[in-house]
Formats: C-alpha cells, structure tokens, sequence
C-alpha cells in the first residue's frame, strides 16, 4: 500500500488559501509583474496567470508534510509562472516554499537547498554581467537572491535557533532529572542511615529487656528476678535515652548525631554485655581513627555483641580492635552451635547494616561461622568514606 500523506498543519492550510485569495485580488485588479509586451511573456491574456498561483497554492499545503515535493513542484509552477504576466502571490509563496524546505527537512536535505540557492544566485549574477556587460545586469542575480537565497539563510538561521532552544530545552529536563535521581538517592541513603542508627542503638538494650524478662518470669526465685528486673530497668533508660536523642536528630533536621559514639564507648558496651549476661574479652590496639571510621566500629561491635547475647550458646565472647596498614580491623567471635532457638527474636536487618557500613566507607565485612565459633570481621580503610 502507498504511504498515506499526513493531512496539512492548520497553519499551512491558513497561508495556501491567504495566499490564493490574496493572488486573486492582485488579478482582480489587472496589477502584474511583467508588463503586457515583455518579451519574456508568451502567455498573454488575463487567465493564465491563475494557472501557476493555484498550483503554488496548493504547494503551500505541503510545506511542513513534504516540503521537498512542495518545492519542486513550486519551482515548475514558478517557471510556468515567469512566461505570463506574473502575480506577486506566486512569487511570494515560493519565497514561503524555499524556507520552509529549509525549515522542515533533515539537516543534509537543508544544507542542499541552502548551497543550491546559494549557487544558483552566484550564477544569476556573475553570467547576465559577463553576458551583457552593463550594471544592471547584476539586478537579476539580485532579484534571484531574494526570491531564493534570502528566504533559504532565514530558514537555516530559523533553523538554528530552534536546534538551540531544544537543546538548551533539552539539557534543561536533565539537569532536572538528575537534581531528581540526587534527591531521591540522597533521601534513600538518609532513610537507610537513620534506620541503621535506630536499630543498633535500640535493638541491644530491647534484646536485653526480653532476655531478662522471659528469665524473670521463667524462675521463682526473688533474688533472680530483682537482678533481671534491675537489668530491665537499666536497658530501659538507656534505650529511652537513644532513642530521644535520635527523635531529636530527626526533628531539627541534623544530618550528623549530636553525641557520635566513638571507640572509647566500646568498654562500656563490654561492660554492658557482661551485665547482660555475656562472658567478653575486649582487646584493643589502636590510635586516634577518624570519627566515621569510629562510629562504624562502634555499630559494628554494638549489633555482634547484641546477636551473640541472642544467639550465642555459653561460652566466651572475643572483642578485637586492631589499627595496621592504614585499616582498622574489627573481629568480633562467638560461640556457635546448636541451641534451641533464639533467645530474642531478630529482624534479620543487623548483618546488612553492619555490611553497609563498612561498604561506605570502602571496605570489607564477612560473618559466619569459623571452627565451630561464629565470627564477625570488618577491615575499615581509615583514608576513604566519609559516613556510616
């Protein structure tokens, strides 16, 4: 099947018949370009001249659809156009076609046109002045260069700036995509930290709090009881405290904790494990260390020291803090073996904090078991990352 042509823009529609009515009111008033014994005229009489306006006309209505095919049958009516008394309408319509065929067509079929006219103006002026060898001569390259290399460089600078506005349109929505995807990641990451923080500072003392609780209630002994309901208390504050402090981040907006805990905190969470029941060894070998660096370890040791008070059958607890080569090693073993169950349940979203916080600052994390112990370890390059 043929292709079927695309029905003519409103616009194109509102120049063809302007055109057309304005053409015939020139005709109407006997106004022509060529006078009635120009030489040049050999269709004389007061209708043929309608012949090349019509179809000029017509032209117009494929000016954006098909501008080549526009063009090419302007530039036959045109022709047929100079061997009658002539109507401006129709020589101003195929000034509208040139530029529109700049306008409308693919880069390549645009400069065409523009060299074409370009050309074809030279030799409009440079062989009537070699030929008749008088100065008005030049006059026909010039009216050759209105009629077609004028309309042809507006086009083309048309052309151009609107190439140039879409592009600046175009880069315009990108820039806007990308400031959207930034925000997006940024209000990711952000949700994906205080979630981090929340449950690191809260999930060791609420571990505790069920730990002991299910303790108290499973024995009848006073004694035992008062203790785990004085570790309950504990655990309570504490984590009451945490947890203010991280609705008060949340409410003034502050991106960085007000009191970030640092390595010199990780013996008080021994001495908190130890309160809730563990059997720790701290060990540490290390200098001053950057605070996100510091703050990573600390999280680090705070969730395995709370799973391995959930998980871990009786046995001794190892913690480990080492500085070489420009990293900071943090190991973490427990004992690891069957056990009934859990003694607190877990959301299971530990491990991947604690893996996220060492792939944000550029280093390492494993955990599983090793030679019937669980361990934790994580390398934390202390020159990279800026946050945990």
């Amino acid at each position: 099947m043929a292709p079927r042509l695309a029905r003519p823009h409103r616009d194109d529609v509102r120049i063809a018949v302007g055109g057309l009515l304005g053409g015939l009111l020139v005709w109407a008033v006997s106004v022509g370009i060529r006078a009635h014994d120009d030489p040049l005229v050999h269709w004389h009489g007061h209708w043929p001249v309608l012949l090349p306006l019509v179809v000029m006309s017509g032209c117009e209505l494929l000016r954006r659809s098909r501008p080549r095919t526009g063009l090419l049958i302007g530039v036959a009516a045109l022709a047929a156009d100079t061997i009658t008394q002539g109507n401006l309408a129709t020589l101003v319509m195929f000034t509208d076609l040139v530029y529109a065929a700049v306008l409308y067509t693919p880069p390549t079929a645009a400069r065409r046109v523009l060299w074409s006219t370009g050309l074809m103006t030279v030799l409009a002026t440079v062989l009537p002045v070699a030929a008749l060898r008088t100065p008005e001569a030049l006059l026909i390259g010039v009216a050759v260069g209105l009629v077609t290399f004028t309309p042809a460089t507006t086009g083309w600078i048309v052309r151009n700036h609107r190439d140039a506005a879409d592009s600046a349109r175009l880069r315009a929505e990108q820039t806007a995509l990308l400031a959207e995807m930034d925000r997006v990641q940024a209000v990711t990451a952000e949700r994906a930290r205080m979630a981090r923080e929340l449950h690191d500072m809260v999930a060791n003392h609420l571990s505790a709090i069920a730990i002991h609780s299910t303790a108290a209630l499973s024995l009848d002994d006073p004694k035992t009881s008062q203790e785990a309901l004085g570790v309950i208390r504990e655990n309570s504050v504490e984590g009451l405290a945490e947890m203010r402090r991280l609705i008060g981040i949340l409410r003034t907006g502050d991106g960085t904790p007000t009191a970030t805990p640092t390595l010199d905190g990780v013996g008080a969470l021994v001495d908190t494990a130890r309160a809730n029941g563990l059997d720790v060894v701290l060990d540490t070998d290390h200098d001053q260390v950057p605070a996100p660096v510091e703050l990573a370890a600390y999280r680090i040791v705070q969730e395995s020291l709370t799973n391995a008070l959930k998980h871990a059958p009786p046995g001794r607890v190892t913690v480990g803090l080492a500085q070489r080569d420009g990293v900071l090693d943090v190991r973490v073993t427990s004992p690891y073996g069957d056990r009934e169950g859990p003694r607190a349940p877990g959301s299971g979203a530990g491990l991947v904090g604690m893996r996220e916080r060492a792939a944000l600052l550029g280093g390492t994390f494993e955990a599983g078991p090793s030679r019937a112990r669980w361990a934790v370890h994580a390398a934390l390059p202390l020159s990279e990352g800026t946050s945990a």
